[in-house]
């Protein structure tokens, strides 16, 4: 074990130990629920930022601090921010589908999770991960350049977009994010936003070692 993976391994100890302590379990749900936009995204801020740090770990074998990573924190914060928002909207409005037979499934509580979690992952996702896409490659190309102006065009051309569909969307959505997807809303509305911080983790992970086996192909 190299010292960034204890070090990596006590970061997220810490967080976690802050949710199963009773006081700061309370404390923390209490705030994040009365400031639900400033908890998303501190939750995201924090958690999803660990997981790139993993990714990258995972990647090149060794703990490597990407350029403008206070900046790629930023954005996933506000990713995190607007999660609380769709969250909310899908909520209603598959509760609201199935309320009114507009959906199969009544009162089932698995229905309604499968629903939320099926229409927001074949919706908002594929635009949530393209828009992330784009912004973590402007944050590259502005380190790579640092003297010269980064146009929309350069980013668009820089990104791999045969490898976002055929695996981020293609696969990534049906296999992993739509099940995951399925339990946080089986969750407390308290927990749900947190549960996909957490995921961003395991995401993370995932497009890791497929990265890490292309470049071995």
């Amino acid at each position: 074990m190299k010292k960034g993976d204890f070090f990596w391994l006590v970061s997220l100890a810490a967080f976690v130990a802050i949710l199963v302590v009773p006081v700061t379990h309370k404390m923390f749900v209490k705030l994040t629920t009365e400031h639900a936009y400033m908890g998303g995204f501190a939750k995201f801020f924090i958690l999803a930022t660990i997981g790139e740090l993993l990714a990258i770990r995972i990647v090149t074998s060794d703990w490597n601090i990407p350029k403008g990573l206070p900046y790629r924190a930023f954005v996933w914060g506000l990713l995190g921010m607007a999660i609380v928002l769709i969250f909310n909207v899908f909520v209603t409005g598959i509760a609201g589908a199935l309320a009114n037979g507009f959906l199969p499934g009544g009162n089932s509580k698995f229905a309604f999770a499968f629903f939320v979690s099926f229409t927001m992952n074949l919706s908002f996702a594929p635009t949530m991960m393209a828009f992330h896409r784009i912004t973590d490659t402007f944050i590259d190309l502005k380190y790579e350049n640092k003297n010269g102006r980064v146009t929309l065009s350069d980013v668009v051309k820089r990104i791999d977009w045969d490898g976002f569909v055929s695996f981020v969307l293609v696969k990534t959505i049906p296999i992993f994010w739509i099940p995951a997807h399925t339990i946080t809303f089986l969750l407390p509305p308290e927990y749900r936003v947190l549960w996909a911080a957490f995921l961003s983790i395991a995401l993370g992970a995932i497009l890791a070692f497929a990265k890490k086996k292309k470049q071995a192909a």
